[in-house]
């Protein structure tokens, strides 16, 4: 319980921060994006589930996730030759763009709401898993000054993977390994009820 209450103040003073704006140019981002495209699509929401829309999430956290790829602190065999030839300059402008973009909310499947809805704003007190809105905020829209990801309207199956990789601890460029010790209290369950309910969170 001292954990849960930690980690909430943690995620509370955090967002008290001012975001940072952005040093990228969205209109230089959109020139670079077409390769992006293939698998984010060309307004960053992606068709395929398996890879992450970027439309609307933070420019810092884009950012951040773009660096960590190109540094080896977050792995993918795919993202790792995307980033090979971007200057940090690069890097900036495709995350002011697709930062400038909406996000196309999905659906959350009905029978999983309940469940999905009661991990995210009360996390599991009896396994110490705390809920997803300290940190990710009440509307799933992320702290951007804190680099915490916006999670609404996320494809739920791309939540879902990263999830149970930061459960197995093959991803770890979370900061203080905050997620991955969240993630290790997760059931499949409940991280398969609330992937599907932020993917429907408005």
């Amino acid at each position: 319980m001292k954990k849960l209450v930690v980690i909430a103040a943690t995620c509370a003073l955090l967002g008290s921060a001012t975001a940072a704006l952005a040093a990228g140019d969205p209109t230089a981002g959109k020139a670079k994006s077409a390769v992006c495209a293939a698998c984010h699509n060309a307004d960053g929401n992606s068709a395929v589930t398996q890879y992450p829309k970027l439309a609307g999430q933070s420019a810092d956290y884009l950012v951040k996730q773009l660096q960590e790829y190109k540094s080896g602190a977050r792995v993918n065999a795919i993202m790792v030759g995307m980033v090979a030839p971007l200057s940090p300059q690069d890097m900036e402008d495709l995350a002011a763009y697709f930062a400038s973009q909406q996000i196309a909310r999905g659906t959350t499947d009905p029978a999983l709401a309940p469940a999905g809805e009661a991990m995210f704003r009360g996390g599991n007190l009896t396994s110490g898993v705390a809920a997803c809105s300290a940190c990710h905020g009440a509307t799933g829209a992320g702290n951007p000054a804190a680099k915490f990801p916006a999670l609404a309207g996320q494809h739920a199956e791309y939540v879902e993977t990263q999830l149970k990789a930061f459960r197995a601890m093959e991803r770890a460029n979370d900061a203080g390994q905050m997620m991955r010790g969240v993630a290790a209290k997760m059931t499949d369950p409940e991280i398969k009820a609330v992937a599907s309910y932020v993917q429907g969170l408005q």
